[in-house]
């Protein structure tokens, strides 16, 4: 596999083939890079709502009225949407089921190395909770690490997507419920294969140059 093709050939897609599907074991793998995506010190403060139906994805539109109408074909037209939400709380309960889930998968090889990495996370969880004050911009943020290694993997999957930040995400959350559950909505990501007529996918792409963007260290 070539990354630099990959790279190249991904783009935010405009238009979705609506008659295309994404297969079932293409998706499973899509599935695999939401669970198993990178976030600072293993937080996952995150769940994911799917829709793969004209029905759900239907339902996700609530986020693209109004304001926000003009995705709504990137919703409706695509194979699977993706609802990227994020914890409104990363509580002391949470970091011990962490804990304990890690335990369960054998990280430890030793015991001390349990409070090891329990101290670690709880550096980190309570310097954004109480010092910096921004637990939930904090939790966002990994959301965000996730959607890049979903865009990532989809193109090296031949998959075409778009991340969707201009959605009403009060909408969204009144539609599943999510602040009961402990959640809020962030963004979407439209995933399917694009449309003949889709002019984004001809455009080059406009980067800034290597010179630019990058200091090598000698």
């Amino acid at each position: 596999m070539n990354m630099i093709e990959v790279v190249k050939n991904r783009y935010a897609t405009k238009h979705f083939d609506a008659s295309q599907t994404i297969p079932d074991e293409t998706f499973e793998q899509i599935k695999a890079l939401l669970r198993f995506s990178p976030s600072s010190v293993n937080s996952q403060p995150w769940h994911f709502i799917i829709g793969h139906t004209p029905e759900a994805r239907q339902r996700l539109t609530a986020g693209t009225q109004g304001a926000f109408v003009f995705n709504s074909a990137k919703v409706l037209d695509a194979s699977h949407v993706i609802l990227f939400c994020a914890k409104t709380d990363i509580d002391d309960d949470y970091l011990q089921a962490l804990l304990e889930l890690e335990e369960q998968a054998g990280r430890f090889a030793d015991p001390s190395f349990k409070e090891t990495v329990h101290a670690g996370r709880l550096k980190f969880v309570n310097m954004h909770r109480y010092d910096l004050k921004d637990a939930q911009h904090w939790m966002e943020k990994q959301l965000y690490l996730n959607m890049g290694t979903v865009l990532l993997g989809a193109g090296a999957l031949g998959i075409d997507a778009v991340p969707l930040e201009g959605v009403d995400t009060k909408a969204l959350n009144d539609e599943f419920g999510l602040i009961e559950q402990g959640y809020t909505a962030v963004a979407m990501v439209s995933l399917g294969y694009r449309a003949e007529t889709d002019f984004n996918a001809a455009l080059p792409k406009a980067r800034r140059s290597e010179d630019e963007i990058f200091t090598l260290l000698s």
